[in-house]
């Protein structure tokens, strides 16, 4: 009677531990998500990786793009540039941030994140004339795996797969000395094939001949007929979150 309550006991404290090192391991996979936006991590890893490059070739006869965000012409995307993987993204990228509570885990940020993106911007006369950004939601890839199906079934990404924002206005550019500017862009962001009037907040610096943009808003999720999904571990999720971008930008 004796060995079989010993035993007992060491089968329940082995549970035990099974299951708080399996809460712990998911703990650490689902909280490990990257940091906001930062245009002074974007900076930092575009020119680490312009340092690297050794072998680019220097261009001659351009004009000296670093004293000012107020070159006439059209810039595009970057999709060649950095890398991408859900922990560590020095290229061009959108994505999103929301906060939910899950059983036995606690508090956490759940991240989306996709670098199929694709548009330009155009600067006229100091100001930034327009803007068509899209990004294909269907490829999108969070913090956790399992979470990305469920991710992109919310997303609707069957029959609206891309989302985009169109600048509604001209935005006049601050002069700059190479320094970072901020600005607010006013715009249509539409998700789930709904447009609605959204105000990012950008921040920007030129790098060597790369504008770097960063931006953010948040926005309602069930503006745009998106259902947070939900299962048995979550205890709570919002139904707002951050739509967030790290673009780089170069002359065609």
């Amino acid at each position: 009677m004796r060995n079989r309550r010993a035993v007992i006991i060491t089968t329940c404290l082995l549970v035990a531990v099974i299951g708080a090192m399996a809460a712990y391991g998911a703990w650490r996979v689902l909280s490990a998500a990257p940091e906001e936006v930062s245009l002074s991590a974007a900076v930092a890893a575009l020119e680490q990786e312009q340092l690297s490059d050794q072998g680019a070739e220097k261009t001659t006869g351009e004009p000296d793009l670093a004293g000012s965000l107020s070159n006439d012409g059209v810039w595009y995307v970057d999709a060649d540039s950095g890398n991408f993987s859900f922990e560590e993204a020095s290229g061009s990228f959108v994505g999103f941030r929301i906060k939910e509570e899950l059983v036995k885990i606690g508090k956490i940020t759940a991240v989306g994140r996709t670098d199929s993106v694709e548009g330009e911007l155009s600067i006229q006369n100091g100001q930034l004339a327009s803007v068509s950004i899209s990004a294909d939601l269907s490829t999108i890839v969070t913090n956790d795996s399992r979470r990305d199906n469920a991710a992109r079934n919310a997303l609707n990404v069957r029959e609206n797969p891309i989302a985009s924002f169109i600048l509604d206005a001209p935005v006049d550019l601050p002069t700059t000395d190479g320094e970072q500017i901020s600005v607010q862009a006013a715009g249509q962001l539409t998700v789930n094939g709904i447009s609605i009037d959204t105000v990012f907040e950008l921040e920007a610096q030129i790098v060597e001949r790369t504008i770097v943009v960063v931006g953010q808003t948040e926005v309602v999720f069930s503006d745009y007929d998106v259902a947070v999904p939900s299962a048995s571990i979550v205890v709570s999720v919002e139904d707002r979150g951050v739509v967030e971008f790290q673009l780089l930008f170069v002359r065609d």
